[in-house]
C-alpha cells in the first residue's frame, strides 16, 4: 500500500504521541504507587517542648534580601522544639542587606535573650575550593555546641510546629538525619511551568520507601531541610568535607547512609513550603547547576531524561498544533491527522490529570497548568545547558559565582 508524504508524517508523530501518552500514564501510576507507601511527618503537634535535647537552626545566607526577612520570622514564630534551642544566620560576605534584614526581622519578633544571632561566614580559603553554602555551613558547624542542627535554606517557610514535629519524630526514629520533602511554592510563571515537572520526576527518581530502607543503596535528601544529629555530622566530616561538591545534600544523605547511619526522608508538604526562584534567569541557573550532577554526571542520562520530558510534556501540545494546522489547511488529509489530534489531546489530558493528582497530594495549584508543554521546552534545554556548563565550568554558576 502506498502511503503518501502526509500520511508518513502523521504516522511518525501520532507515534510520538502515543509514547507521550504511555510515559504519562507510567508517570501517573508510578508516582501513585511511590506515594501511597510514602512515609510522613507525624502530624501530630505536641505543645511541650523536649526537655532533653538541643537544637540549633542555622540559615546560611547569600544575597538573601528577598527571604531572609520572612524565613527568619517564621523560624522564630514556632513552638518551641526544646528547652534550649537557637537560630543562627551566617552571612556567606552577601553584597546587598541580608545581614541587616535578618536582625531586623529577628528584633521584630518577641524572643528571649540568646535565641537569635548573626554571623559572619568571612572570607573563604583561597587554597581550597568552596562552592555553594558548604563555607557557611561549615563555618556555623565550628561555633555551635547543641546535640541536633538543622541546616535550612532562606527561602523556606516553615509552619508554627515544624521544628517540633521533626526534633520529636527525629528523637523517635532514632534518626541521624531526618529530612523533608517541602511542597514547591510557585510565584513566577516560569516556575508554573518547570516546578511542577521536576517536582513530579524527583517524587518518581527518587523514592522516599527505598531512600527509608536500610538495605536499599538509595540515598536521597531535600537539601532545604536537613536535621542532623550533631555526632553523625561530625562522624561523616560535615559539610567541610564536602568542601567542592555542588550537590552537597545528595552528598550528605549517601555519607549517612553509607556509614551506617540511619536516614529519614519523610514528606513534610504540611510542615514547610518552598519557594525556590524569583525568575527565569534564576531558575535556568538553579536547574542547569543541579540537572547534570543529579543524574550521576551521566551525560547519557541527562540528555536522555531532558528528552524524554519534551516527549511527554511538549510532544502532545506539538501533535495537536501540527494536527490542527494541517487539517485547516488541507481539510481533505486523510484519518491519520484526526487519530493524531485524539491521541495528542489524550496526552493534554493526561498532564491535567497529573496536575490535578499534585493538587490533591500536595495542595498545589491548577495555575497554568496549560502551559506545561512549554515547561517541557524549557527542561529540555536545561539539560545540554547543564551537561555543557558542569563539563566546561563556562556560565556554571550559582547566584553569580563560580562553581568551576
Amino acid at each position: 500500500m502506498d502511503v503518501s508524504f502526509p500520511d508518513l508524517i502523521a504516522l511518525l508523530l501520532l507515534a510520538t504521541a502515543a509514547a507521550a501518552c504511555l510515559g504519562l500514564v507510567i508517570l501517573l501510576l508510578g508516582l501513585q504507587q511511590v506515594f501511597a507507601v510514602a512515609p510522613r511527618l507525624n502530624p501530630d503537634a505536641v505543645d511541650a517542648p523536649l526537655s532533653t535535647t538541643s537544637l540549633t537552626v542555622v540559615i546560611p545566607a547569600y544575597n538573601e534580601a528577598r527571604n531572609i526577612g520572612d524565613c527568619v520570622a517564621h523560624v522564630l514564630a514556632s513552638k518551641p522544639p526544646c528547652a534550649t534551642w537557637s537560630l543562627l544566620v551566617v552571612d556567606d560576605d552577601s553584597c546587598d542587606a541580608t545581614p541587616s534584614l535578618a536582625a531586623a526581622a529577628a528584633e521584630a519578633c518577641s524572643i528571649p535573650p540568646g535565641r537569635f544571632s548573626v554571623m559572619q561566614a568571612g572570607p573563604r580559603p583561597v587554597d581550597q575550593r568552596w562552592v555553594g553554602k558548604n563555607w557557611a555551613c561549615s563555618r556555623a558547624a565550628d561555633h555551635i555546641t547543641t546535640e541536633w542542627v538543622l541546616f535550612i535554606d532562606a527561602d523556606v517557610r516553615l509552619q508554627a510546629a515544624t521544628l517540633s514535629r521533626a526534633l520529636r519524630q527525629a528523637e523517635a526514629d532514632q534518626a541521624d538525619l531526618l529530612s523533608l520533602a517541602p511542597r514547591l511554592a510557585s510565584s513566577c510563571l516560569a516556575e508554573w511551568m518547570v516546578q511542577p515537572i521536576m517536582a513530579s520526576l524527583l517524587g518518581l527518581g527518587f523514592p522516599i520507601q527505598a531512600a527509608n530502607d536500610p538495605a536499599s543503596e538509595v540515598a536521597f535528601a531535600a537539601g532545604p531541610f536537613m536535621l542532623f544529629r550533631r555526632s553523625a555530622y561530625d562522624l561523616i566530616g560535615g559539610h567541610r568535607g564536602l568542601a567542592g561538591e555542588v550537590v552537597e545534600d545528595l552528598a550528605l544523605a549517601r555519607l549517612i547512609k553509607g556509614g551506617g547511619y540511619r536516614l529519614r526522608y519523610l514528606l513534610g508538604l504540611d510542615a514547610l513550603d518552598l519557594q525556590m526562584y524569583a525568575d527565569l534567569a534564576s531558575l535556568w541557573e538553579g536547574w542547569s547547576k543541579n540537572w547534570f550532577l543529579g543524574l550521576d554526571a551521566d551525560v547519557g542520562k541527562a540528555l536522555g531524561a531532558a528528552a524524554v520530558v519534551v516527549l511527554m510534556f511538549s510532544g502532545p501540545w506539538l501533535c495537536a498544533g501540527s494536527a490542527l494546522v494541517l487539517l485547516g489547511l488541507l481539510p481533505d488529509q486523510s484519518q491519520w491527522w484526526l487519530w493524531l489530534l485524539a491521541v495528542a489531546a489524550v496526552g493534554v489530558a493526561l498532564q491535567l490529570a497529573l496536575r490535578l493528582w499534585t493538587r490533591r497530594e500536595f495542595a498545589v495549584p491548577l495555575s497554568h497548568w496549560w502551559l506545561m508543554g512549554l515547561g517541557g521546552l524549557l527542561v529540555g534545554g536545561i539539560g545540554p545547558t547543564s551537561v555543557i556548563r558542569s563539563l566546561t565550568g563556562v556560565g556554571w554558576t550559582w547566584k553569580g559565582r563560580s562553581l568551576a
